[in-house]
């Protein structure tokens, strides 16, 4: 099992996000279920990013939407750092 940490800045824009995106958050919870569990999951979709991201991760919430995240991989801990389009970066 990995141990999920969500951040500040994570909360307040997933805050934001859902508001806008209520839908989504069954979708959400689902992705956050099976990133806790096993987060190669193929349905996550997880990669390595690129360009000034490129120390993070991505795991897909659907094909318009992600969360971008860290590994701490010897504490199986997850950071969940951004959520949005896949166009978008905050960070």
């Amino acid at each position: 099992m990995y141990k999920l940490i969500f951040t500040e800045s994570y909360q307040k824009r997933a805050k934001k996000f859902f508001k806008k995106h209520p839908e989504l958050l069954d979708r959400y919870k689902k992705v956050l279920f099976i990133l806790q569990s096993n987060p190669e999951h193929p349905s996550l979709r997880l990669h390595k990013l690129s360009g000034k991201i490129r120390d993070f991760y991505s795991v897909s919430i659907n094909l318009k939407y992600r969360v971008i995240l860290d590994f701490v991989i010897e504490s199986n801990i997850v950071i969940l750092l951004d959520i949005g389009k896949h166009d978008d970066v905050y960070l």
